[in-house]
């Protein structure tokens, strides 16, 4: 696989625009290792691979399981996530799918139940994010297996 172009050379400023929403997000109301939960399911959803390899490895450094990882994309039918991740997870699917699903009123309410208005927004603001990042990431070809953990700083 070869990267088409690259996209943080060419448009430098976009780039540090997108990094500074991350950043945002990073050091907002919602804790790191539920924000790297949800920065891998909207990647899977997507199919982003360069995004699962990286929010992977930094889950890992953060102290998340192996299994919580591997059953992330089943975690409906698992015991493995609290009932605030399963809110996050279930909101992070519909805001990813919004023009299949358009947000039901259900997923919001039970989001509500979960967190706060800010956190609500912080976690729609880390989703809109990671799903930027996958598009980015996917149309320019971005290649997994060269991320290495702590690069990015937030």
């Amino acid at each position: 696989m070869k990267e088409r172009l690259p996209y943080a050379k060419v448009a430098p400023e976009g780039f540090a625009a997108l990094f500074g929403l991350s950043k945002y997000v990073h050091h907002g109301a919602i804790e790191p290792k539920l924000l790297l939960l949800v920065e891998m399911r909207a990647s899977q959803i997507n199919g982003c691979a360069y995004c699962i390899d990286m929010h992977s490895q930094d889950a890992r450094v953060g102290g998340e399981t192996e299994q919580r990882l591997y059953a992330l994309n089943a975690w409906r039918e698992t015991p493995f996530f609290s009932d605030r991740e399963r809110a996050a997870l279930a909101w992070t699917e519909a805001v990813t799918l919004i023009s299949h699903t358009h947000a039901p009123d259900e997923v919001y309410d039970e989001a509500r139940k979960q967190f706060s208005e800010k956190e609500l927004v912080d976690l729609t603001l880390a989703i809109a994010a990671i799903n930027a990042w996958n598009r980015i990431a996917i149309s320019f070809r971005s290649v997994p297996g060269v991320y290495k953990p702590g690069a990015a700083k937030l």
